[in-house]
């Protein structure tokens, strides 16, 4: 069977739902795109419990199990990753960037999380301390339309082990940056609460791709749901040019 040219794998955020990525579904299919939206282990259930016990490397397996489903439909993919789904999208490059992946675009990618007790953060050397005695965290709406249902958009609370496997993920991928040379679009919103502005500073520099090759574009009213959030037609468009801007490079 003859496969497609392009399609685009989207990953979801940590404790998020497909609600909060799926805006980009139909305008990724009306350029005739395969899209393919994986709901990560753990997510999409009736409770956070399902995410107690799940760790970073199950994640990873689902995102990499739908791309090689993706890729027998078509030759080269798009991976859009928003928040932890960035660093997911960051360690698919290091296995298939060269090969069947043409290209990853992060949104609001959480090397640094305004929590401080994330890597990175002052606190953080407490983090392991705190989760013997503390089971579940409670997460704040990440909207700056509060006339948006949060809810739908990811879990209240999360469990203490996911959430620490979450930080480990942080730290394995920022310590694989140097190894990712494809052409990378990383969206920001500066007014974002629950990733600082500093993470797209991170993978912008840390990574190998040419100058010529990456580029951050920055929200101005969003919160970190920006797909959800007042400004997401624009962030669509932002994607959309530059995905047609790769097709026609490639192409050319």
């Amino acid at each position: 069977m003859k496969k497609d040219a392009f399609g685009v794998l989207i990953v979801h955020g940590f404790t998020a739902t497909l609600n909060s990525v799926n805006s980009l579904v139909e305008p990724l299919e009306k350029l005739g795109l395969h899209v393919s939206v994986p709901i990560l282990k753990g997510h999409g259930e009736s409770s956070p419990e399902k995410l107690r016990g799940v760790t970073w490397r199950d994640w990873m397996q689902d995102a990499e199990a739908a791309f090689h489903e993706l890729s027998e439909k078509v030759d080269k993919i798009f991976v859009i990753g928003h928040s932890m789904g960035a660093l997911i999208a960051l360690n698919l490059a290091t296995k298939y960037q060269g090969g069947q992946l043409d290209s990853v675009i992060l949104a609001a990618p959480a090397f640094r999380l305004v929590s401080m007790l994330g890597p990175g953060r002052p606190l953080h050397f407490l983090a392991p301390v705190l989760k013997t005695f503390i089971k579940s965290w409670d997460l704040s709406v990440a909207l700056s339309d509060h006339d948006e249902k949060s809810r739908s958009m990811h879990y209240l609370w999360a469990p203490t082990d996911a959430i620490m496997s979450f930080f480990d993920l942080i730290s394995f991928t920022e310590s694989r940056l140097h190894d990712i040379r494809c052409p990378m679009l990383i969206l920001h919103n500066r007014n974002d609460q629950t990733v600082t502005q500093n993470s797209s500073d991170i993978a912008f520099k840390g990574v190998a791709t040419a100058s010529s090759d990456k580029d951050i574009v920055w929200l101005e009213r969003s919160e970190h749901q920006m797909f959800c959030d007042c400004e997401k037609m624009r962030a669509i468009d932002v994607i959309i040019d530059f995905i047609q801007s790769r097709i026609s490079k490639t192409a050319g």
